[in-house]
């Protein structure tokens, strides 16, 4: 199965305090973020995943370390912009087809993208959430009467668990969420333009529950701390 694949990786990433750009940042098991990610793309699609790197903060360290991976996109206003923009750059340049995407500081374990193989193959946009944990800085979510994703954003409240920066647009959903982008403010982050794109344009968007797979987006260095004590596997 050849699947698109979009990693968000033009940040900035102030908040761990790292010198380099936060995918980069190693791991226990001697990886990067970024290079686990990678292993972990190839062993579940069987290295048919046509990879997409959106670069922007001391992008030559990120293209250098994933040359052999991955194509990629340049984000130029990566310190005045937020991801919605530049996952509207991957859309833009993506071969046809529905598109997996994933923030560049998620560790999981390797199962995880297994469980999400019969969404993407049933042509399903849905959003990864953990269901485990709701904390206030993270993305949290609610769902609509008929069981699909109603709000979607830092500022939920009430919100029936996390979302864990790993997400999936159908191709015939991809159109819709492109031209929400595209009206996103510079600096909002990609969950406006799927809330959007839900409240306007009446997207569906499935909320799939990995909270069995161990996954951490890795801000702060407790997040750090956390993402080293899974089971990375190989």
């Amino acid at each position: 199965m050849v699947i698109n694949v979009v990693i968000l990786a033009a940040g900035l990433g102030t908040r761990l305090g790292r010198p380099h750009p936060k995918p980069l940042t190693p791991l226990a098991d001697g990886r990067s973020i970024l290079r686990q990610q990678l292993d972990h793309l190839h062993s579940s699609f069987d290295r048919q995943a046509h990879i997409t790197i959106v670069v922007g903060y001391k992008m030559d360290l990120i293209m250098e370390a994933a040359a052999a991976d991955a194509s990629f996109v340049y984000n130029e206003l990566y310190d005045q912009t937020g991801t919605a923009k530049s996952l509207l750059k991957a859309l833009r340049l993506a071969p046809p087809g529905g598109v997996l995407w994933l923030n560049g500081d998620v560790v999981f374990v390797p199962g995880l993208l297994a469980a999400l193989v019969p969404h993407i193959e049933a042509g399903r946009s849905f959003v990864a959430v953990n269901t485990a944990s709701v904390a206030d800085e993270e993305v949290k979510y609610t769902l609509d009467d008929d069981g699909y994703i109603f709000e979607l954003s830092k500022k939920v409240v009430g919100g029936l668990g996390e979302a864990v920066g790993i997400n999936y647009i159908a191709a015939a959903d991809r159109a819709v969420l492109t031209e929400h982008l595209e009206n996103c403010p510079d600096n909002e982050y990609f969950e406006y333009g799927l809330e959007t794109a839900i409240r306007d344009e009446g997207l569906r968007v499935t909320a799939v529950d990995i909270s069995a797979y161990g996954c951490v987006e890795v801000d702060f260095e407790p997040d750090l701390d956390r993402a080293n004590a899974l089971d990375g596997g190989r």
